[in-house]
């Protein structure tokens, strides 16, 4: 029977329980057992699909096609899980899931009410995930921050496991400020959000001190005596530059252990799986390695007076992923599409990178500065990278400015183009017509034949691979011969609907030029690299090392920061 391990926030927002969770995974992984996490939204909304990026951070797609919070992705870059659509859960599919049990007579006449049938219904997801994925270990993260009302029936879904005599553990995770005034880190926040937890009867087995320095012996003893948490139970997670060492940090304080012992279950000091997870860590932290420096050209990064980078976050993670087993150390910049719009002299400094990536994106805005972008890189022989709607841009650059087609452009833009190189699917016409936005897109895992011998096919190391995707428009088939007539490459296909994946331009035109419609971001691991991001990590670090000693600085590259 499967174990359950909730993990809970407090204080703030973004405290990290999505890292937390994930190393807990690991750690439990690494204890042999087969995991499976989970994320509770406290949102009406049904999935993640129709929300802003910069509102929200980054739509995950799982494996069968749901667009979901970023956390998922977090689960999958630390351990071997898979996660799909039944590992998200929101307050709104909650409550349409009882609606619509009520109208279809599932309740036979009784009086449906928020208590108990709600709590009930997220029972239920967490059993039937449990069962699905025959995990033996189920972690469950909620959302949001304890004393929001919101929580409410999750916190007593967790309450009623517990009273049924599920085995599991709760684990709050707290921020302690450090006031820049007063120069001490201050647990009070901490204390009253496990307060708010006990005014729903809930109280945490164990609780993670998140603040910039680690909790000292004085504010472990605080905590522990008022929420009445053994002492050895309350952990230290201070602020890391490399999230991939939070794992080690827990396991150094003895939470593997602990949570073993508390769920009764046999412990293992040290796996092969752990250390070889600590080898690259302690590489990547002692690295001293020549560094290339990859420009992300988008435009999700400003809200407000901030910026918000988890807006590509599976997109960063996978830059650092290839970087690091390319045995180089990835320098990130950002650069807003929306400045080369208007100044297209400012495209110079990308002169001054290794790498340059155009990530996924919809609308006009910073669109024609993306074109720009791929036509410098396409030009200057820059290794780049287009996913998704930056392939779909790599191609419309090429067929303006190689196949000579002046007004080449995507429907989604300009639906009255003479050269509509990239077009809409019939169903997704229909789709648009009839606002059916949310879950409607071409998403989750297809599969798509590569063509022998280009760069690639080579990467990947077979002939057929699968990748997610999140898009609505397609490559035009109608324009696909003009195009490899002058030079691109298709290299590779679906072949369910002959639809184009994978372009390239070969090696004698250009080092690394690569674009494709799939988001292989979603599938990068921390110990297995996405390919195509291994390819283009090899090929800026031999742009970087052919190049002259001194760095490559980028002094005047405008950022979205």
């Amino acid at each position: 029977m499967a174990k359950y391990i909730f993990v809970t926030g407090g204080v703030i927002s973004s405290v990290g329980k999505g890292i937390i969770t994930s190393s807990i995974a690991k750690l439990m992984e690494a204890q042999g057992c087969k995991i499976t996490a989970m994320k509770i939204d406290p949102y009406l909304n049904l999935d993640a699909g129709t929300m802003r990026p910069t509102e929200h951070g980054e739509v995950y797609v799982t494996e069968d096609g749901f667009e979901t919070d970023q956390d998922l992705g977090n689960y999958e870059r630390f351990t071997n899980t898979t996660t799909l659509r039944d590992n998200s859960i929101t307050t709104g599919q909650i409550y349409l899931k009882v609606i619509k049990d009520e109208r279809e007579g599932y309740y036979e006449g009784k009086c449906v009410e928020f208590i108990p049938h709600i709590p009930m219904e997220v029972i239920r997801r967490i059993k039937q995930v449990a069962s699905n994925n025959n995990a033996e270990i189920v972690l469950i993260e909620i959302g949001g921050t304890a004393g929001e009302y919101q929580l409410f029936p999750f916190l007593d879904a967790m309450r009623r496991m517990r009273y049924d005599g599920e085995e599991m553990v709760h684990i709050h995770v707290g921020y302690l400020p450090i006031p820049s005034k007063v120069g001490e880190q201050k647990s009070k926040p901490l204390q009253r959000s496990v307060f708010d937890l006990l005014s729903v009867g809930v109280r945490p087995d164990f609780i993670i001190g998140r603040s910039m320095r680690p909790l000292d012996e004085e504010r472990k003893a605080k905590i522990a005596m008022n929420c009445n948490v053994r002492k050895e139970r309350v952990l230290s997670a201070p602020d890391v530059e490399l999230i991939y060492e939070v794992p080690l940090i827990l396991k150094e304080q003895g939470l593997d252990k602990m949570l073993c012992e508390k769920l009764k279950m046999e412990y293992k000091e040290e796996t092969k799986d752990i250390l070889a997870w600590k080898k690259l860590v302690e590489t990547i932290k002692n690295d001293t390695r020549d560094e290339v420096v990859i420009a992300i050209v988008g435009k999700y990064f400003d809200t407000g007076s901030f910026s918000l980078e988890d807006s590509y976050i599976s997109v960063i993670e996978s830059i650092k992923h290839a970087g690091w087993h390319q045995q180089v150390k990835p320098k990130i910049v950002w650069v807003d599409s929306k400045v080369y719009e208007k100044d297209p002299e400012k495209l110079k400094e990308l002169s001054k990178v290794d790498g340059i990536i155009v990530p996924g994106g919809f609308g006009e805005r910073g669109v024609e500065g993306k074109i720009l972008t791929a036509k410098y890189a396409r030009e200057n022989k820059i290794p780049y990278l287009g996913l998704c709607y930056g392939m779909q841009l790599a191609v419309i650059e090429f067929a303006r400015h190689v196949c000579k087609l002046e007004r080449a452009h995507t429907t989604e833009i300009d639906r009255d183009t003479p050269y509509p190189v990239i077009d809409i699917l019939p169903e997704q016409k229909k789709n648009l017509a009839d606002k059916n936005f949310g879950a409607s897109m071409r998403l989750g895992s297809y599969p798509a034949r590569l063509k022998k011998g280009t760069q690639i096919q080579g990467w990947y190391g077979k002939e057929v691979i699968t990748e997610r995707h999140r898009h609505r428009w397609e490559c035009n088939r109608e324009f696909l011969s003009l195009l490899e007539k002058n030079g691109l490459v298709i290299a590779g296909r679906n072949d369910e609907k002959d639809l184009v994946e994978f372009v390239e331009l070969p090696k004698a035109m250009h080092p690394y030029f690569v674009g494709t419609q799939a988001h292989p971001e979603f599938k990068s691991k921390f110990m297995k690299p996405a390919p195509l991001f291994m390819g283009l990590l090899q090929a800026a670090k031999e742009r970087r090392l052919g190049s002259p000693k001194q760095k490559r600085a980028l002094t005047s590259t405008p950022t979205a920061q």
